[in-house]
């Protein structure tokens, strides 16, 4: 799970220009996570068992991780650390799967994509470190004999694949709806345990992720749209001619 801000936040370019200011900010669940935790507790509602959170971040992760908890989970770790602060993708994927090999699993879910950044990444490279199936975009799920059957949304269609636990997937849209947390369940997760830990803690060397292969250079907002248009005339025909010469000789796409 990880944490990003609200999609209805206004972000603003940091002074440094390669990152984006804080102050100011509603920090969230990433919505593709929250699909995660709900199917989550879905399939521990069925099948029992615990769900864990677990979420690379600063000490303000743990507000997302303690609404996880209130949503129903059991328990989250932190995984806090200097050297993850510039860690990319590849970084904080190695430091997630190296907290797993010490916790027993069946199954992991992660959104496919975190909203603020779209890499796509994580997911699929925790699933790699632990030699593990991953399964992407999936909008169903069903587990029998210790296998789990996806649905999952390709292009034109959706595809059904099956692969034995453990496993990993990743959430699309149309999985669920997540809950919302309720009164006695924020109550409850005051009390819930939450570990932080670091890298150290988890056995994993800094040099490990203080080498990003990808590094962010320069983040600029995009150019502002034009005004639109709207194109005159007396009748249809008129404003079709005018709008087929507009698209040939200014917009030149025709």
């Amino acid at each position: 799970m990880k944490q990003v801000p609200a999609t209805d936040t206004q972000v603003r370019i940091a002074d440094n220009g390669i990152s984006i200011k804080t102050e100011g900010i509603k920090w969230v669940i990433n919505p593709y996570d929250e699909f995660a935790v709900e199917e989550a507790l879905r399939i521990k509602q069925i099948h029992g068992g615990t769900v864990t959170v677990v979420t690379v971040g600063s000490d303000r992760a743990q507000e997302a991780i303690r609404t996880a908890l209130a949503m129903g989970a059991d328990k989250g770790i932190l995984i806090k650390d200097p050297a993850l602060e510039n860690a990319d993708a590849l970084g904080i994927a190695r430091a997630i799967a190296t907290t797993l090999t010490s916790l027993p699993f069946d199954l992991i879910i992660a959104g496919h994509r975190a909203v603020h950044d779209d890499k796509f990444q994580v997911g699929p490279a925790v699933a790699e470190f632990l030699d593990i199936p991953h399964i992407p975009f999936v909008i169903k799920e069903e587990i029998v004999d210790r296998k789990i059957r996806c649905h999952r949304t390709i292009e034109g269609g959706t595809a059904i694949l099956e692969s034995p636990l453990p496993a990993l997937f990743t959430t699309q849209r149309g999985l669920n709806e997540p809950r919302l947390p309720s009164l006695p369940g924020i109550m409850k997760a005051k009390s819930k345990p939450l570990n932080i830990k670091t890298l150290a803690d988890i056995g994993l060397n800094p040099a490990a992720v203080e080498n990003p292969l990808i590094k962010i250079t320069a983040m600029n907002l995009p150019p502002e749209r034009k005004e639109g248009r709207i194109i005159q005339g007396e009748s249809l025909e008129e404003k079709t001619a005018a709008l087929v010469k507009a698209l040939h000789e200014e917009a030149k796409v025709i």
